[in-house]
């Protein structure tokens, strides 16, 4: 089959990474820029798989009353696809309907990955934050890539071609103020704008050498630098914060117990846990940036039992369980370990340790539901029930979904 074919397709569901599910002689098709309930004209671009296909919509036939026109022009269905902008495969979809799509998402993913059917999962629902009604404004980090004549732009969707853009809508107004949009970056491959809550928004040129900025959560600072992680919607990192504390059973948290952050960036999570629980909470954030973590122990400094560990997360908690003595092992039990692991998941290795150790909850920060489900899996064999699910709109016109789950040892 050629890559032009065009077929005509009735859209059925959506499937995990914002891309629709339409069949056609039997064989499932991924479809880019459609809608369940639609009818689109969708381009064959890969064929390659036996068991599916790929496509992207060229036209939309009969659209789904969900659809609205894009929030961002430079990714409507009225381009090319190849001249689609990338990072706003759902801003063609109604605001609500977006967040009713990743719901979908979240429930399949756990009763396909974690065998899970319960009243947790059909009961799950996803959170808006606070922001614009139109779900744009909110991006506080924008990466721009450069293509060879130096023009700055994003990605294509799915592909690594250059796009020139007037607007970033989904950015706030710092930093579509100071997006250089118009300039031009010989010899760079990328400029980030990044907007910290003091200081304005800047420009990061290429692997310019870092300086430190100040982001803010209530009325707590986090110093980190300017190159490093943070959450990027204006209001994450404090959803999160308050989040992660209403997902602590308190009965079972102990703060003399050995309490983990894994992937612990610069304290955020950690600092969650101490201002819901005390000053004499103890708990180690663990994290494999040794500048994250030079921050981190600065930003966790006034809890004196507080601590930051520099380690690749399953190493580090290799060795704790190798090294533990019984003393050790009584106190992890006793334990509640957070975790906020990459878009990959915990994985199998991580779990089986945190299982081995036995602690007494388990708060899991995921930003993939299929990962987030695979882990919890794992963590049911290893003795682990899912007690509460909350997920959280972080990424408005994306097809990201934030999640924390909390899993309670049986």
């Amino acid at each position: 089959m050629a890559e032009s074919k065009e077929l005509e397709l009735d859209v059925t569901n959506i499937a995990h990474g914002g891309i629709s599910v339409a069949r056609h002689d039997g064989r499932v098709i991924f479809v880019s820029d459609a809608i369940p309930g639609e009818r689109v004209l969708a381009r064959i671009t890969e064929d390659s798989k036996k068991s599916f296909w790929r496509a992207e919509t060229v036209k939309v036939i009969e659209p789904s009353e969900h659809r609205q026109m894009h929030v961002w022009s430079s990714a409507s269905v009225a381009r090319a696809p190849e001249n689609r902008a990338g990072g706003a495969e759902f801003g063609h979809i109604e605001l609500s309907h977006q967040r009713e799509l990743k719901r979908q998402v979240v429930v399949d993913s756990l009763q396909r990955f974690a065998k899970l059917d319960s009243p947790i999962a059909d009961d799950v629902i996803v959170e808006a934050l606070p922001g614009a009604d139109d779900g744009t404004g909110w991006r506080t980090r924008v990466r721009l890539h450069v293509d060879a004549s130096g023009r700055p732009g994003p990605y294509a969707a799915r592909s690594h071609k250059v796009i020139a853009v007037t607007e970033l809508p989904l950015a706030t107004e710092l930093v579509q103020e100071a997006a250089p949009l118009d300039a031009k970056f010989v010899g760079e491959e990328h400029v980030d704008i990044v907007q910290a809550a003091t200081g304005g928004a800047r420009l990061i040129v290429g692997d310019q050498k870092p300086s430190t900025i100040t982001e803010v959560v209530g009325d707590r600072e986090f110093r980190l630098a300017d190159t490093g992680f943070w959450q990027v919607h204006t209001h994450a990192a404090q959803t999160l914060t308050t989040a992660v504390q209403e997902a602590i059973a308190p009965a079972l948290f102990d703060t003399k117990a050995h309490n983990l952050d894994l992937y612990g960036g610069v304290g955020l999570l950690a600092a969650a846990v101490a201002d819901r629980f005390g000053s004499g909470t103890k708990i180690t954030s663990v994290e494999s940036d040794a500048t994250a973590t030079g921050f981190a122990s600065r930003n966790l400094a006034e809890w004196i039992g507080a601590d930051a560990a520099t380690g690749r997360v399953e190493r580090w908690i290799a060795q704790l369980a190798a090294t533990a003595n019984a003393h050790d092992r009584a106190r992890l039990r006793a334990a509640t370990i957070v975790l906020d692991p990459p878009r990959s998941g915990a994985g199998k290795q991580v779990v089986q340790a945190i299982g081995g150790l036995q602690p007494a909850q388990i708060v899991y920060v995921a930003c993939d539901p299929v990962a987030l489900a695979r882990d919890i899996g794992l963590f049911a064999e290893r003795g682990y029930d899912l007690t509460a699910l909350r997920a959280f709109d972080l990424f408005p016109h994306t097809h990201h979904v934030e999640a924390v789950a909390t899993l309670t040892r049986r």
